[in-house]
């Protein structure tokens, strides 16, 4: 009985050693130790684990496998209280490590992470999560010390850990932060380790993170970079995100108040959304942009693209009746007025033209093309309002298409096939055909052969004006191939048969025609000429008879000059 109560005594006295040994910061640093709670998408809980503390704003370490897939996921507190997790501020899956901001008590006490790193044989404390005031620190020593990036550590230290001490910190004899352990093979190893705590501090949101893929497999809500340039460019990326987007727009007008553009932004999603209640808060922060902008100039610029945007992309009947091309104009020519610069008459011109103001286009794109900042689309531009002004010589329009194609890179890519196209159509016009024949052709090889049935049509008309049938005959019959259903293409094939002498082989594709269109009319002057020709002047009669029903006034001639 003696024995066993100084058996008793001993280990009470080996207890209270062993508290009494324990560092005196351990019971303020405990504090800033939490436990993690993570949910699934049902919001059923997918795991738990711990955490810290690094700052009294809320910022906290953990390990990134807790958060990998979780739509939500609180911390408990050492007091027993629960905060949700806000923002991820940063995480990289190959250090296991995440960065997160909770919600803040005001009464956060987080660990001061170390200055320098530990140093090989080094005491350290492993402090757990815990809720009672008695926590005791585990020590090791470290074995190994590692740089990774530019001021991170990664430590090995003789200590035995388990799965219930995953991302707790590891600390120095100051009661300062070193690390955070990381998840072991096994529970029976002698051996630890522990990504430094620096280094989870230094991982942040960059201006590329919308696509980062270690970053989206969080689905709980990203910070934005810290810098406001930044900021902007990883919205911009957002963008597509429905889901986030917006409430990383309320997170940028929270932190930038005064960012012009953040309110447009805003503007445009309500403007997306289009109801009249969506109207007036597009409005509001319209008007709020135009308040705050330090450079009124570029707000209104970026105020006219956005509803200019808005005007062509919405039918004229769902737009908001206080929003027209005639006031974003307005806006537009303030800021020209404020500051000309080449990239607003751009949009000034785009305005003026949907307005059908062709000639005030032509001079707003002119402004810019006589600057540097003239591109292959700027004097195209140009080409196709001077093309609507009455009067023009195509010539003239067709001068500034060669400027536009000047501009772009030889051997010519998809970026130079539109302007090429559009050159053949304006050749075509001015009956350039074998000119337009050639631009037709360095079309085919911009697009690398992926071309529609419309384009071998357009390239067969100019073949034909050629007399380059043969070439005429192969592209009228990609075009059939691709459209079999298009009674135009099949009436063209039969043209080309009878230009060539083909006689035979175009009864069928006019044929084909009428049985697809009824009512077209020069389908049926041309199977009758076809019959004419082969002698059979009474069914021959049948087809123009039926052609100048239909209103043909070609079969006229062909009348007079079969019915002798």
């Amino acid at each position: 009985m003696k024995k066993k109560i100084l058996l008793l005594v001993g280990c009470i006295t080996l207890q209270t050693m062993t508290f009494a040994q324990a560092p005196k910061w351990v019971e303020k640093a405990r504090k800033a130790v939490f436990s993690v709670v993570a949910y699934d998408e049902n919001n059923q809980i997918k795991a738990t684990g711990n955490g810290f503390y690094i700052d009294n704003k809320g910022t906290g370490l953990s390990d990134y496998t807790l958060f990998d897939n979780v739509k939500r996921a609180v911390v408990v507190n050492a007091n027993g209280k629960e905060l949700p997790v806000e923002r991820i501020s940063g995480a990289n899956s190959i250090y296991d490590v995440v960065k997160f901001r909770t919600v803040s008590d005001g009464k956060i006490e987080p660990l001061t992470i170390a200055s320098s790193p530990a140093k090989v044989g080094e005491t350290v404390y492993l402090l757990p999560y815990s809720t009672q005031k008695n926590a005791t620190a585990q020590t090791g020593k470290v074995t190994a010390v590692d740089s990774i990036g530019n001021d991170g550590f990664y430590y090995t230290l003789s200590i035995q850990t388990t799965a219930k001490t995953v991302s707790c910190p590891i600390m120095n004899a100051n009661g300062e932060v070193l690390g955070m352990i990381q998840k072991n093979a096994s529970d029976e190893a002698t051996e630890s380790y522990a990504i430094g705590a620096s280094y989870g501090a230094s991982l942040q949101i960059s201006a590329l993170s919308a696509n980062d893929v270690t970053l989206n497999k969080i689905k709980i809500q990203k910070a934005l970079p810290e810098k406001e340039d930044q900021a902007l460019v990883y919205l911009y990326m957002l963008s597509s995100n429905k889901e986030a987007y917006p409430q990383a727009l309320e997170d940028f007008l929270i932190e930038h108040p005064n960012n012009y553009e953040g309110y447009l932004r805003r503007a445009a999603l309500n403007m997306e959304a289009n109801t009249t209640d969506t109207w007036k808060l597009a409005q509001d922060d319209i008007d709020k942009a135009l308040e705050v902008a330090s450079i009124k100039s570029e707000a209104k610029y970026s105020l006219a693209k956005m509803l200019y945007a808005y005007l062509i992309g919405t039918e004229e009947d769902k737009r908001n009746p206080d929003w027209t091309f005639e006031k974003t104009l307005s806006v537009i020519q303030e800021a020209v007025a404020e500051d000309p610069q080449p990239g607003y008459y751009q949009i000034q011109g785009d305005i003026q033209y949907a307005l059908q103001q062709y000639s005030d286009a032509y001079e707003s794109y002119s402004q810019i093309n006589k600057t540097e900042l003239a591109t292959a689309a700027t004097f195209f531009s140009a080409a196709k309002a001077k093309q609507m002004i009455e009067g023009t010589d195509i010539k003239d329009a067709i001068a500034l298409m060669d400027s536009a194609v000047a501009k772009c890179v030889v051997p010519y890519t998809s970026e130079a096939a539109p302007y090429l196209y559009e050159r053949a159509l304006a050749k075509m016009e001015a009956k350039d055909y074998r000119g337009a024949a050639l631009d037709f052709n360095d079309t085919y090889k911009a697009f690398n052969g992926t071309v529609n049935a419309n384009f071998y049509y357009q390239r067969e008309q100019a073949e034909v004006n050629c007399r380059m049938y043969k070439q005429a005959l192969e592209d009228i019959n990609q075009a059939v191939e691709m459209e079999p259903n298009d009674a135009v293409f099949w009436m063209e094939k039969g043209s080309v048969h009878i230009r060539v002498g083909q006689l035979d082989e175009a009864e069928a594709p006019l044929q084909k025609a009428i049985e697809l269109d009824a009512s077209l009319a020069p389908a049926y002057r041309m199977m009758g000429y076809v019959l004419a020709q082969k002698k059979k002047t009474k069914e021959a009669f049948t087809y123009f008879e039926k052609a100048k029903e239909l209103g043909d006034t070609a079969v006229d001639a062909l009348m007079e000059k079969y019915r002798k």
